[in-house]
C-alpha cells in the first residue's frame, strides 16, 4: 500500500542582501523571516527522514498481504505467521507516522512566530507576499492534519483485517468489506497526499518570490 511521495521544502541559502540592517545592527524584519523560515526546513528533517522507511515498509507489508490472499485456508499456520508480520510492520508504520506528524508540528510551531514579524515589514508589497506565504503553509499544515488523521485511522483497519486473517471461520462477506473500509481510507489519503505535495510545492515557489523580492541573493540545496 505504498503512498506516499511527498514534496520537501526548499533550504535557500543567501549569498548576500541588499537591504541594510538597522541601529546596533538589529535585524530587519526581512532577515527575522529568513531566519524563521530556514529553521522551519530543520524542523522538518525527521519528516523528511521517514519517508523512505514508510514506503519500505508499505512494500513489504502488501508483500505480505498478496501472499496471505494468495494461500488457501488449509495453510492456515502459514497464513497465521504472515498475518503477525504484517502486523508488525504496520506497528512500525504507526511509530514513523507519529514521528512524522511529530516533526510537522513543530514545524508548526517555529512557523507561527512569523506573524508579528510580518506585522513588522514596512514595504506593503513584501509584506503581501509574506502574507501569502504565511496562509500557503497555514493551509499545508492543515492538509497534514487530515492526512495523518486518515493515515492512522487506516492503520487500526489494517491491523483490524490482519486479525481477521487468523480467524478460521472468517466469511468472504467479512472480508470483503473490511478490504473495501481500507481502500476507501487510502483513496482519500492519496487525494490529501496529493493536495500536501501541490501545496508544498506552492509554498517553496512563494517562498523564492518573496526572498527575490526582499533582495536576498539566493541558492537552493537539497
Amino acid at each position: 500500500m505504498s503512498i506516499f511521495s511527498k514534496c520537501r521544502l526548499l533550504l535557500v541559502l543567501t549569498i548576500g542582501a541588499i537591504f541594510l540592517t538597522g541601529c546596533m545592527n538589529q535585524p530587519t524584519p526581512e532577515e527575522k523571516i529568513y531566519e524563521v523560515l530556514e529553521n522551519v526546513v530543520a524542523e522538518e528533517k525527521t519528516f523528511e527522514e521517514q519517508q523512505d522507511p514508510l514506503v519500505n515498509l508499505e512494500k513489504k507489508e502488501k508483500e505480505l498481504y498478496d501472499k496471505i490472499i494468495a494461500l488457501g485456508m488449509k495453510e492456515f499456520d502459514e497464513i497465521t505467521k504472515l498475518s503477525d508480520e504484517a502486523s508488525s510492520i504496520v506497528d512500525q508504520r504507526k511509530d514513523h507516522m507519529e514521528k512524522e506528524q511529530e516533526s510537522i508540528q513543530a514545524s508548526k510551531e517555529e512557523f507561527e512566530t512569523l506573524l508579528p514579524i510580518i506585522k513588522e515589514i514596512e514595504d506593503k508589497k513584501l509584506q503581501e507576499k509574506s502574507k501569502e506565504l504565511y496562509e500557503i503553509m497555514m493551509d499545508r499544515y492543515k492538509i497534514h492534519d487530515v492526512l495523518y488523521k486518515d493515515y492512522t485511522e487506516a492503520l487500526e483497519y489494517d491491523k483490524e483485517l490482519y486479525a481477521m486473517f487468523k480467524k478460521e471461520d472468517l466469511s468472504l462477506e467479512q472480508l470483503e468489506e473490511q478490504i473495501s473500509k481500507i481502500n476507501d481510507m487510502y483513496e482519500n489519503i492519496l487525494d490529501s497526499n496529493k493536495q500536501f505535495n501541490e501545496k508544498t510545492k506552492e509554498y517553496n515557489e512563494a517562498k523564492l518570490a518573496f526572498y527575490k523580492e526582499a533582495g536576498l541573493q539566493i541558492k537552493t540545496a537539497e
